[in-house]
């Protein structure tokens, strides 16, 4: 049985290509890229080679851009930085919405904790937030706001370009988590007025454990990392040489092919959501246009969505019912709520992610087996109608 593999919000498959760049930073340039010797210096090249490359997608300079463990980390260092550095300064409220990532919520989660005032801004039902919104809930004493540039369970874009317009004119940081875009759509810090942007490389093709935070000059940060001068002393920790290398070449191609990627990903999506919208019962999740180019997220009711999981990995068909990040979880998505769902429906959900590789026979035969999957779950489904008319 051929693979098929749909998850790629979760993660992409490592370019061939991209192992091939990193290899020699595997075997031939071990040095420290903070030792002054030569096989340090070897390795420091390769490191700002990888710098410059991010940099110049975003429209950052070299030195706005910090590496870090992964998107997880480059949001924690964005948000926590931000409010040790200007809380007991400038203000103690932030701003974020209700359909972010487990990695910006639980930080304001955290934040509020200890003392912070949070406004949680909602979405309309497509999970899209009103720019006007925003400028509704800035108060003199906030200091960040913070939104995604698009979900990662549901696919919707933000506004991101008006919404910096209204933080640039308040004075108020911005910060983007870009994890699901950078690579896969157009992304410029200075035209969206960006102040603090997160990406991580395994979204776009590149290695894990490496992503990255962009800061504009002059925004204050605070490192909540210590231990060492790396990263001009806002992340401490030898620098992950392999990984950084990796990720800038995974950038440079991702960028290279991203019209060509959108265009069959646009086409393939959108012909797995007209076939599953052919089965009874179904509903789109996210918005139908504003969407990114590979995301499919649907609820199938009367159904739980963990079932038609397993039904499919059992067909070969990997996906998933969410953000991976809470694949542990047996509560329904937090961001499927807030938009409206209820609980019932938002457990059948599935997010079937397309990537670069996938093809069109693949679509055709998950349309194939989908229906069929199911029409077996609901025939054993405690509330479906039909059964509950016998």
């Amino acid at each position: 049985m051929e693979l098929i593999y749909m998850d790629h919000a979760a993660t992409t498959p490592l370019d061939q290509r991209v192992l091939e760049y990193m290899l020699p930073t595997l075997q031939d340039v071990y040095g420290n890229a903070s030792s002054v010797h030569r096989k340090g210096q070897e390795a420091r090249k390769l490191v700002e080679e990888a710098r410059s490359k991010i940099a110049e997608v975003i429209g950052a300079t070299p030195r706005e851009i910090y590496f870090t463990a992964g998107g997880t980390e480059a949001d924690n260092l964005a948000i926590f930085g931000v409010a040790e550095a200007l809380g007991l300064t400038k203000g103690r409220h932030l701003i974020t919405t209700s359909v972010e990532h487990h990695a910006v919520q639980d930080s304001f989660l955290k934040l509020q904790e200890i003392g912070f005032d949070i406004t949680f801004l909602p979405s309309d039902q497509y999970g899209r937030v009103n720019p006007q919104d925003v400028a509704e809930a800035i108060r003199p004493d906030t200091i960040l706001v913070s939104i995604m540039h698009a979900n990662n369970e549901i696919g919707t874009i933000q506004p991101i370009a008006e919404i910096g317009k209204i933080t640039r004119e308040k004075g108020v940081y911005f910060h983007v988590d870009a994890v699901q875009t950078v690579g896969h759509i157009p992304v410029d810090v200075q035209t969206m007025n960006i102040d603090l942007l997160s990406l991580a490389a395994h979204k776009f093709y590149g290695p894990k454990g490496i992503g990255a935070l962009y800061v504009r000059r002059g925004v204050r940060v605070k490192p909540h990392i210590y231990g060492g001068a790396q990263e001009r002393g806002l992340r401490a920790g030898t620098e992950n040489v392999p990984g950084i290398v990796g990720m800038g070449k995974a950038i440079e191609l991702a960028v290279a092919e991203m019209e060509e990627r959108g265009k069959k990903e646009i086409y393939l999506r959108d012909k797995l959501i007209e076939g599953i919208l052919k089965i009874p019962d179904v509903r789109l999740n996210g918005h139908p246009t504003e969407r990114l180019p590979g995301n499919v997220n649907v609820s199938i009711l009367y159904i739980e969505g963990e079932s038609i999981l397993l039904s499919l990995d059992l067909e070969g068909i990997c996906a998933s019912s969410g953000s991976a990040c809470t694949s542990g979880s047996l509560d329904p998505s937090h961001v499927l709520l807030n938009i409206g769902l209820d609980h019932a429906t938002a457990h059948g959900s599935l997010r079937l992610t397309l990537g670069k590789d996938n093809t069109e026979e693949e679509v055709d035969r998950v349309l194939e087996v989908l229906p069929t999957v199911v029409h077996r779950l609901r025939v054993m489904s405690p509330i479906w109608p039909e059964n509950l008319l016998k």
